[in-house]
């Protein structure tokens, strides 16, 4: 690191638990993220803002207004503008150090599979199971890190699944059977703030993989009710019979 990186970061540098060696694993890092909707946004630019080096931005879709009251990588001027690149400016506003490549296409298949083969970790930020089911499968294939996030109504769940330990679930082993489709936050709502706590959740849980430190959410479940404000921890134990990860 240069001086001015060292000044930076200088507040993480701090923590005795990520030092200049956790930085340094930080800044090295490619990390692909999925979404760049009210999970996507805060990941993104919390990533960026603590200094990882490349972030890999896949997403199809267009900025809507609907979507300003919660994705905050997005203005008013970037309505009808690719998520992507909308994030990709956000990004480089608070970090022009951090590498961004934007991918405005669904990935699947082989794409997907190449995608999470090169990257260090991977965040999913999407909103259908279906997609969910497809980058647990090749995280488990290629034993890439993944941090799932979710939130809903004012109901939110933050895991980390990680196959390079043998222990460890992956999302399959919670999620056997695909949930609704119709479970997104267009049919049923979102307060905002909510994926603003998630999504930093998720950041934050990155951050701690990458930078080898820390007690990660790795075989549990954080779960927030944001209506009473409660959070619960659950343990999840790896599926034996796992058509993904099973032996």
């Amino acid at each position: 690191m240069n001086d001015e990186q060292l000044l930076k970061y200088s507040r993480q540098i701090m923590l005795p638990q990520v030092d200049i060696e956790g930085q340094e694993a930080i800044l090295a890092s490619r990390v692909l993220i999925v979404g760049l909707g009210g999970l996507g946004c805060p990941v993104a630019l919390y990533l960026a803002a603590a200094g990882v080096g490349e972030l890999v931005l896949a997403d199809f879709d267009k900025v809507d207004l609907s979507n300003l009251q919660r994705q905050i990588a997005h203005g008013q001027a970037d309505i009808g503008s690719l998520k992507v690149e909308s994030a990709a400016a956000s990004i480089a506003e608070i970090n022009p150090e951090t590498s961004v490549v934007c991918l405005p296409r669904r990935l699947a298949d082989d794409a997907l599979l190449q995608q999470v083969a090169s990257a260090n970790l991977v965040l999913d930020c999407s909103d259908n199971f279906t997609t969910r089911q497809a980058i647990n499968r090749a995280c488990v294939a290629t034993k890439t890190p993944l941090v799932s996030g979710a939130a809903i109504r004012m109901e939110g769940q933050v895991a980390v699944f990680d196959s390079r330990h043998v222990d460890s679930p992956c999302y399959h082993c919670l999620y056997a059977v695909d949930g609704d489709e119709n479970l997104s936050c267009s049919e049923n709502g979102v307060l905002a703030p909510l994926v603003g706590v998630i999504g930093s959740v998720q950041a934050l849980e990155a951050l701690k993989v990458l930078g080898d430190f820390g007690r990660p959410l790795r075989g549990r479940l954080l779960m927030l009710d944001a209506y009473s404000m409660e959070w619960r921890s659950l343990r999840l134990a790896r599926d034996p019979e796992c058509s993904v990860c099973g032996a």
